[in-house]
């Protein structure tokens, strides 16, 4: 990705491009951040940790060139066979990007989670942006106290106070990022918003609306998979058919809920959400299935879209 690092001359391209890593550790806000740096919503978000699971691709174009957004999961140590592919599509991506965004909270102390990231970020060489994420939920004092942490902790290209929630100083990463970009031409076309399926896109709207609805314990022991996802003749209504997968008998009790309750009201709140990204109405069916320690089986991890190969590509 670097054959493009050349300086505007004669016949070399006026604008910039690259790929840039967002990396931290869970729950810090990286896909609420890249979201709204893109002004579209891709990556799904909650407040649960680890609700990313995959490398994400999205694309950002203006007149100045394209940044390639790599929304990662939250670094963290690993109970499971999935939460190792997590981890390893998170160190792995850094290797193939321009630059990095690093997000931290202002009020986190630089513990053991920081302090592994710094170790994997060490030889890359490559300029990394500190991105103190939440400042709309501390006083200016306690944002301040964050920046000169950091910044005796680690050198840094930059570092920069932001909230995506509220769409603060995102414009000033913005500018910080071309900063940094080689130039080049853009990778993909304008249109282009995100290398994610539409399948993938929608199975993972439902599990946000799951991981929003139901309690601590059941989320982190669910996927989703798409069976169907058919248009039909009129293309008014698309019929989807859906099955949310478990690993404990009693947490398939609580998805389905009281007479169905539960279930109906994943389904009610992804459908909006899925019809704005299919431009149809959408008839969506779910079921539930209990597949046990799923999270632990290389084939089911595999199954359900979690593919260590395809981060190695």
């Amino acid at each position: 990705m670097k054959e493009n690092s050349v300086v505007p001359g004669d016949g070399a391209p006026a604008t910039k491009s690259g790929f840039v890593a967002l990396i931290g550790r869970p729950n810090v806000g990286k896909s609420t951040l890249m979201n709204h740096l893109i002004g579209q919503k891709i990556a799904i978000t909650s407040r649960k940790p680890q609700t990313t699971r995959n490398r994400i691709q999205t694309v950002y174009n203006c007149e100045r060139g394209q940044i390639v957004f790599l929304d990662t999961p939250g670094i963290h140590k690993a109970k499971n066979k999935l939460g190792e592919y997590m981890v390893y599509t998170a160190e792995h991506t850094i290797r193939d990007v321009d630059a990095v965004l690093w997000l931290v909270e202002p009020d986190a102390y630089i513990g053991a989670g920081e302090q592994h990231i710094a170790a994997m970020l060490k030889d890359s060489r490559l300029p990394i942006i500190l991105v103190v994420n939440k400042i709309d939920r501390v006083k200016k004092t306690e944002i301040q106290k964050a920046i000169d942490r950091y910044r005796a902790f680690c050198p840094f290209a930059e570092i920069l106070p932001a909230s995506a929630k509220m769409s603060i100083n995102l414009d000033t990463i913005i500018d910080a990022l071309f900063r940094y970009l080689p130039y080049g031409p853009r990778f993909f076309d304008k249109d282009t918003v995100t290398d994610q399926p539409i399948r993938q896109i929608a199975s993972e709207l439902i599990r946000e609306k799951a991981l929003r609805s139901l309690g601590e314990e059941v989320p982190h022991g669910i996927a989703v998979t798409i069976e169907q996802m058919k248009t039909r003749p009129d293309g008014r209504i698309t019929d989807v058919d859906a099955t949310i997968i478990c690993e404990r008998d009693s947490h398939k009790g609580i998805i389905i809920g009281k007479g169905g309750s539960m279930l109906k009201k994943i389904g009610s709140e992804a459908r909006p959400e899925m019809e704005e990204l299919l431009g149809t109405k959408v008839s969506l069916k779910l079921w539930v299935k209990v597949r046990r320690n799923w999270r632990d089986s290389d084939v089911l991890i595999k199954n359900y879209g979690y593919d260590k190969k395809k981060i190695d590509e």
